[in-house]
């Protein structure tokens, strides 16, 4: 079917480019409710759009890395990517926890490129992360959305609500905990600005 393509080209598209850009699992969300899709395959081919773009934007950003990124930074992303080329095993494993947390892998994949770290020790780490997390945003997504809706149109029961309120609490848990800070601190803390003003 021809969306499936949409869905593929939009997940790459969001993950290719090395700024700010919309996580995909929003992307597949609106689409999952938008055109009534299976969420199983949603996500699966999502996903592969995703990798594939992460793949793309490690073959482009070192040859424009230099072009746009001043001297410090670029000795902070490649010793960030020094680190995750010394040993296979820990990268892998550190790779896919931090796919598991909303913080953007974009920052991740720059300094692995311009380390010149093979791709293809950091993707299928990469892969099976965005397949857990994206499956757990998308069919949260759909669950939250399809349940306001019936709220909205009058059909509230219990497995509603309770359905209604876990969909926003994931959702929640991923937007507004400080991941950043729970990762290098290892203490919770909320921020609930997270709007650009």
């Amino acid at each position: 079917m021809w969306i499936y393509l949409v869905v593929f080209l939009a997940a790459f598209a969001v993950d290719t480019i090395p700024v700010f850009a919309p996580p995909a699992w929003v992307l597949l969300i609106f689409l999952v409710v938008k055109f009534h899709l299976n969420p199983w395959a949603t996500v699966l081919i999502g996903v592969a759009g995703s990798t594939l773009g992460r793949y793309v934007l490690t073959t482009y950003i070192p040859k424009v890395g230099s072009k746009i990124i001043n001297r410090r930074e670029d000795r902070n992303l490649r010793y960030i990517g020094s680190k995750l080329g010394q040993a296979a095993w820990p990268a892998a494993i550190f790779i896919f926890l931090y796919t598991l947390t909303p913080l953007s892998t974009t920052a991740l994949f720059t300094a692995a490129a311009i380390a010149r770290i093979t791709a293809w020790h950091i993707l299928p780490p990469f892969f099976l992360g965005r397949l857990f997390t994206d499956g757990v945003m998308v069919y949260s997504g759909k669950y939250a959305s399809g349940n306001l809706s019936g709220l909205l149109h009058g059909q509230v029961s219990w497995k509603t609500i309770i359905t209604l309120v876990a969909g926003f609490l994931v959702i929640g848990i991923f937007l507004f905990v400080d991941w950043r800070h729970l990762l290098e601190k290892h203490k919770l803390r909320f921020n609930f600005n997270i709007l650009k003003r």
